[in-house]
């Protein structure tokens, strides 16, 4: 999923602001805080995107030609990712 620079950084500052405002984080230093969270947020993006691209590659590589969209192409697109998902582990 591509996020722009502004999204990212809205998701970051409404993520740590939350956390802030609910007392479930102290924030000594935002500024270092929010460019770590946007930081975060784009690398598993990237991860997530990396991810994709390779699932495709897969059902595309498929004698069959499965068709995008099918429901055997939504259930294989599944299949693989939760398969490289779980492969690569939380950190990718």
């Amino acid at each position: 999923m591509k996020l722009s620079e502004e999204r990212v950084l809205f998701l970051a500052r409404e993520a740590l602001g939350r956390l802030r405002d609910e007392n479930l984080a102290e924030i000594p230093n935002f500024s270092l805080a929010l460019r770590q969270a946007r930081e975060l947020i784009a690398s598993w993006t990237a991860r997530g995107d990396a991810l994709d691209a390779e699932v495709r590659r897969r059902i595309a590589s498929l004698k069959r030609g499965v068709v995008e969209g099918s429901a055997e192409w939504s259930v294989l697109y599944r299949r693989y990712r939760e398969e490289l998902a779980r492969r690569r582990g939380p950190a990718g």
